[in-house]
Protein backbone atom coordinates (compact mmCIF):
# COMPACT_ATOMS: atom_id res chain seq x y z
CA UNK A 1 0.00 0.00 0.00
CA UNK A 2 1.37 3.39 -0.93
CA UNK A 3 0.87 6.39 1.28
CA UNK A 4 -0.64 9.57 -0.07
CA UNK A 5 1.88 12.36 -0.39
CA UNK A 6 0.83 15.62 1.25
CA UNK A 7 0.74 17.41 -2.11
CA UNK A 8 -1.13 15.81 -5.00
CA UNK A 9 -1.67 17.32 -8.44
CA UNK A 10 -4.32 16.05 -10.85
CA UNK A 11 -4.87 16.96 -14.49
CA UNK A 12 -8.20 16.79 -16.33
CA UNK A 13 -8.33 14.44 -19.29
CA UNK A 14 -8.87 17.25 -21.80
CA UNK A 15 -5.51 18.79 -20.94
CA UNK A 16 -3.56 15.53 -20.71
CA UNK A 17 -4.95 14.41 -24.08
CA UNK A 18 -3.99 17.72 -25.68
CA UNK A 19 -0.36 17.56 -24.48
CA UNK A 20 1.22 14.15 -23.97
CA UNK A 21 3.86 15.60 -21.63
CA UNK A 22 1.33 17.22 -19.29
CA UNK A 23 0.97 14.31 -16.84
CA UNK A 24 4.68 13.39 -16.68
CA UNK A 25 5.54 17.06 -16.15
CA UNK A 26 2.96 17.37 -13.38
CA UNK A 27 4.25 14.19 -11.70
CA UNK A 28 7.77 15.65 -11.62
CA UNK A 29 6.51 18.98 -10.31
CA UNK A 30 4.47 17.23 -7.59
CA UNK A 31 7.60 15.40 -6.43
CA UNK A 32 9.56 18.66 -6.52
CA UNK A 33 6.95 20.60 -4.52
CA UNK A 34 6.59 17.80 -1.95
CA UNK A 35 10.36 17.86 -1.44
CA UNK A 36 10.44 21.67 -1.20
CA UNK A 37 7.57 21.61 1.30
CA UNK A 38 9.47 19.07 3.38
CA UNK A 39 12.63 21.20 3.38
CA UNK A 40 10.53 24.27 4.31
CA UNK A 41 9.31 22.27 7.35
CA UNK A 42 5.67 22.03 6.24
CA UNK A 43 5.65 18.47 7.60
CA UNK A 44 7.42 19.16 10.90
CA UNK A 45 4.40 18.26 13.06
CA UNK A 46 2.82 15.01 11.90
CA UNK A 47 -0.50 15.95 13.48
CA UNK A 48 -0.83 19.11 11.40
CA UNK A 49 0.58 18.13 8.00
CA UNK A 50 -1.30 20.12 5.35
CA UNK A 51 -2.77 17.87 2.69
CA UNK A 52 -3.19 19.76 -0.56
CA UNK A 53 -4.86 18.62 -3.76
CA UNK A 54 -4.47 20.71 -6.89
CA UNK A 55 -6.75 20.13 -9.86
CA UNK A 56 -5.71 21.57 -13.21
CA UNK A 57 -8.73 22.15 -15.43
CA UNK A 58 -9.79 23.70 -18.70
CA UNK A 59 -11.64 27.02 -18.31
CA UNK A 60 -14.97 25.30 -19.00
CA UNK A 61 -14.42 22.62 -16.36
CA UNK A 62 -13.09 25.26 -13.96
CA UNK A 63 -16.39 27.18 -14.18
CA UNK A 64 -18.40 23.95 -13.78
CA UNK A 65 -16.39 22.95 -10.70
CA UNK A 66 -16.72 26.42 -9.22
CA UNK A 67 -20.52 26.36 -9.61
CA UNK A 68 -20.71 22.87 -8.11
CA UNK A 69 -18.65 23.81 -5.06
CA UNK A 70 -20.60 27.03 -4.53
CA UNK A 71 -23.95 25.19 -4.66
CA UNK A 72 -22.70 22.83 -1.95
CA UNK A 73 -22.49 25.95 0.24
CA UNK A 74 -18.95 25.26 1.36
CA UNK A 75 -18.25 27.90 3.97
CA UNK A 76 -14.54 27.64 3.31
CA UNK A 77 -14.85 28.45 -0.41
CA UNK A 78 -12.46 31.19 -1.51
CA UNK A 79 -11.76 32.76 -4.89
CA UNK A 80 -8.08 33.73 -5.20
CA UNK A 81 -8.12 35.01 -8.79
CA UNK A 82 -10.06 34.54 -11.99
CA UNK A 83 -8.33 31.20 -12.53
CA UNK A 84 -7.90 29.82 -8.97
CA UNK A 85 -10.35 28.94 -6.21
CA UNK A 86 -10.07 26.75 -3.13
CA UNK A 87 -12.09 25.10 -0.41
CA UNK A 88 -11.44 22.77 2.50
CA UNK A 89 -12.79 19.23 2.36
CA UNK A 90 -13.37 18.02 5.93
CA UNK A 91 -14.91 14.65 5.01
CA UNK A 92 -11.87 12.55 5.92
CA UNK A 93 -8.67 14.18 7.01
CA UNK A 94 -8.92 17.90 6.22
CA UNK A 95 -7.62 18.69 2.76
CA UNK A 96 -7.10 21.99 1.02
CA UNK A 97 -8.41 21.66 -2.51
CA UNK A 98 -7.35 24.16 -5.14
CA UNK A 99 -8.82 24.19 -8.63
CA UNK A 100 -6.72 25.96 -11.23
CA UNK A 101 -7.70 26.84 -14.79
CA UNK A 102 -5.17 26.60 -17.57
CA UNK A 103 -6.60 29.59 -19.41
CA UNK A 104 -7.33 29.82 -23.12
CA UNK A 105 -4.42 32.27 -23.53
CA UNK A 106 -2.06 29.86 -21.75
CA UNK A 107 -3.28 26.98 -23.91
CA UNK A 108 -2.74 29.02 -27.07
CA UNK A 109 0.78 29.84 -25.89
CA UNK A 110 1.48 26.16 -25.24
CA UNK A 111 0.18 25.20 -28.68
CA UNK A 112 2.65 27.63 -30.25
CA UNK A 113 5.52 26.81 -27.88
CA UNK A 114 5.04 23.40 -26.20
CA UNK A 115 8.52 23.64 -24.62
CA UNK A 116 7.13 26.26 -22.22
CA UNK A 117 4.87 23.70 -20.51
CA UNK A 118 7.09 22.97 -17.51
CA UNK A 119 8.00 26.60 -16.86
CA UNK A 120 4.41 27.81 -17.20
CA UNK A 121 3.10 25.13 -14.82
CA UNK A 122 5.93 25.66 -12.34
CA UNK A 123 5.35 29.42 -12.17
CA UNK A 124 1.57 29.02 -11.89
CA UNK A 125 1.82 26.38 -9.15
CA UNK A 126 4.55 28.27 -7.29
CA UNK A 127 2.13 31.19 -6.91
CA UNK A 128 -0.47 28.84 -5.45
CA UNK A 129 2.00 27.44 -2.96
CA UNK A 130 2.74 31.02 -1.94
CA UNK A 131 -0.98 31.51 -1.25
CA UNK A 132 -1.07 28.25 0.74
CA UNK A 133 1.99 29.19 2.80
CA UNK A 134 0.45 32.55 3.65
CA UNK A 135 -2.96 31.01 4.40
CA UNK A 136 -1.49 28.39 6.75
CA UNK A 137 1.30 30.58 8.13
CA UNK A 138 4.02 28.29 6.76
CA UNK A 139 7.45 29.00 5.34
CA UNK A 140 7.29 29.73 1.59
CA UNK A 141 8.56 27.09 -0.80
Amino acid sequence: MTEQLPISIFVCDDLSEKWSKFKPTINKLAAQFNFQAMTANWYGDEDTIPYVQLFLETPTRFVEQQKQVKTNEMQTFKTHSDDVFSFIDNKESPQLIYTVAITEVEQELLEKQPKLLRNLLQIKLQKIFGIIAKQLNLNPI
